[in-house]
């Protein structure tokens, strides 16, 4: 158990991709903290281990301060952070005020700044780590969730400040995830046939599942990735074909 005894808190990490990452942390050792807005539909386990919940919304920055504190004074020390809690509706640009799409950045890029800065103390007193749960809508355009796609190109930078800021006491570093299945899949990729037709363009052939963030998650936060920090690690099976290679009538398989 590579984090027997480290104290792991998991931002939104109720369900999806947050509660694969939870599972990971929890079979690899660690003692992990989730938390939400809202309480846990089901509670979050992994081989017979169960992560504790604290409700609490991460905009809110007394009450991020006052999350922290709690988690140290209930386990005397805190090792990682991993800030997963994100999203966004699928809105254009010219669909929606601006302060609509101000509360996505809020949530995607403030709060994750928030919740590090109150965690700084109890990680630098482990040398712990902190890591961004990113995406690929950073690195290329993102039409449809444009607010979103900003937020996670400056969330991808805050770590990068970060990990020189605060070395060598605590490293921070990025997965920068690409399309997983989750079980709200269906309001990004359609029913079954849309979900199996997007996971075609994928080459690795499928969707990412949570574990497989969770287990990138756990490497980056155990000692193996040591010498590791202002990293990006790409979770997406590959990226995507350039659409200019289907488009272009040369150089096509037989």
């Amino acid at each position: 158990m590579e984090l027997d005894g480290r104290v792991v808190v998991v931002t939104g990490g109720t369900r999806g991709v947050g509660a694969g990452i939870a599972r990971s942390f929890l079979a690899a050792g660690a003692d992990v903290v989730v938390c939400a807005r809202r309480p846990p539909d089901q509670e979050v386990t992994a081989d017979g281990r169960k992560a504790a919940f604290t409700q609490v919304d991460l905009r809110d920055p007394a009450a991020v301060h006052e999350l922290f504190g709690a988690v140290a004074g209930r386990y005397g020390r805190l090792d990682c952070l991993v800030n997963n809690a994100g999203g966004t509706p699928y809105r254009l640009l010219g669909e929606g005020e601006a302060q609509r799409h101000a509360r996505v950045v809020e949530l995607n890029l403030l709060a994750p700044m928030t919740a590090s800065i109150a965690a700084y103390p109890w990680l630098r007193e482990t040398r712990g780590s902190v890591v961004m749960i990113g995406s690929v809508s950073g690195t290329r355009p993102s039409p449809g969730t444009a607010a979103y796609g900003a937020a996670k190109a400056g969330l991808e930078n805050l770590a990068r400040s970060m990990a020189v800021e605060w070395a060598p006491g605590v490293r921070v570093n990025s997965l920068l995830l690409g399309m997983v299945r989750t079980e709200l899949a269906h309001l990004h990729y359609g029913d079954e046939t849309g979900i199996a037709s997007v996971a075609a363009t994928v080459p690795l052939g499928r969707l990412a599942e949570p574990s497989d963030v969770g287990e990138a998650a756990v490497f980056l936060a155990s000692d193996r990735a040591a010498y590791v920090s202002g990293a990006s690690l790409l979770v997406h099976g590959g990226g995507e074909r350039p659409a200019f290679l289907d488009a272009a009538t040369v150089n096509k398989e037989s």
